[in-house]
């Protein structure tokens, strides 16, 4: 993406899930879609103290089919893994399920452990709807979703919706509860499909992608305090740095604990952009993994420690401006922590926030 990118946003509120079968799309688009607004910071959307924790599904929507700038490092070597920003690609729909009625679809694996049952689940998803073509944000609302070895069904957003627009790019995030779906389909490969996002080539760029976010119990398991925070928030490089700040916890010194982190349109290889967690004790410590570098940690990764750590089809290295990182928080709450700040800085061409959750062992 180019340096003329503004940072957009938006996100917010808890409402009701709504499910229904695959219908045609002139049909579908007659659905009412929730309100939109043009910023909403981030809050709490689920927490709970419980034997078990959390766990994520998650793939981008699009990535490079052909080089767009003579700078720009091979396509097939990009999605391997190297260094390259989507604004130097022509880009195109990632499909895997062979349906003629849908022009993208990603499946990723949901690891929901063996005997647990699953006590939320959130599915987020986002991106850009104008590069080489304007998409309607009417479409803004509905995705198609299928459990392991299931049909679609369609999932519309059930809380206000970030959507604006700038000179460059014009951009959203939707959520929906799916609860009901998820302990029904249970663990295995999820399909979404219908995301709306532009495909081709602009300096902005193409991104888009999803994550399904699901705390589960199970009474094998230790005493955690699980949290959910939402958002839709722009950072740029000498601007204001985003702070969530998550209170209430009691994890006793030496605790185990995970952050996860969705953004959008962040570049691998440009620098700038950080995350930081700060106990109520005063411990500071920079959140980072062999491959999430401390300045460079939206670089369009989907990975759990440094890991790719669960299947996705397809399964790009470099995600061209879609992250859904998962990192240990074990060295913030090495004296236990009562309350845990963390502070994101933005890289020079700017990126966005859309969600964070974070697991920590709690007292017995």
């Amino acid at each position: 993406m180019g340096s003329s990118r503004r940072i957009l946003g938006a996100l917010g509120l808890l409402s009701c899930l709504a499910l229904s079968a695959h219908v045609p799309a002139a049909l579908a688009a007659e659905a009412p879609a929730p309100r939109e607004l043009a910023r909403v910071p981030f809050t709490e959307r689920y927490q709970a103290v419980l034997h078990g924790g959390l766990v994520r599904a998650s793939n981008s929507g699009i990535s490079c089919r052909r080089e767009a700038s003579p700078d720009a490092e091979p396509c097939a070597e990009v999605k391997r893994g190297a260094a390259g920003v989507n604004g130097d690609f022509e880009m195109f729909y990632s499909e895997v399920d062979k349906d003629p009625d849908t022009y993208n679809s990603t499946r990723a694996e949901l690891k929901v452990p063996q005997g647990a049952k699953v006590a939320y689940a959130r599915l987020y998803w986002g991106g850009n709807l104008r590069v080489g073509e304007q998409k309607p944000p009417q479409d803004n609302g509905r995705v198609l979703v299928a459990e392991p070895g299931g049909a679609y069904k369609e999932v519309l957003a059930d809380t206000v919706m970030g959507h604006r627009v700038d000179a460059g790019s014009d951009a959203y995030q939707a959520s929906a509860d799916v609860t009901p779906l998820v302990r029904k389909g249970g663990a295995g490969m999820w399909t979404v499909a219908q995301l709306n996002i532009a495909m081709g080539h602009s300096e902005v760029g193409a991104w888009g992608g999803w994550t399904l976010v699901v705390a589960y119990e199970h009474p094998r398991e230790p005493v955690r305090r699980v949290s959910l925070w939402d958002g839709f928030e722009g950072l740029a490089a000498r601007a204001a740095d985003g702070i969530v700040e998550v209170e209430g916890l009691d994890a006793p010194p030496g605790s185990a604990g995970r952050v996860g982190v969705v953004g959008y349109d962040g570049d691998r290889g440009v620098l700038g952009d950080s995350l930081s967690v700060t106990s109520d004790s005063g411990r500071r410590v920079n959140l980072s993994d062999s491959e999430n570098p401390f300045n460079d940690v939206m670089n369009s990764t989907i990975t759990e420690f440094g890991h790719h750590s669960f299947v996705r089809q397809p399964e790009h290295m470099n995600n061209l401006g879609y992250d859904a990182d998962v990192f240990d928080l074990s060295p913030a709450l090495s004296g236990g922590a009562r309350s845990l700040s963390f502070r994101f800085t933005g890289e020079s061409q700017g990126h966005f926030l859309g969600v964070l959750f974070v697991q920590t062992d709690a007292r017995r």
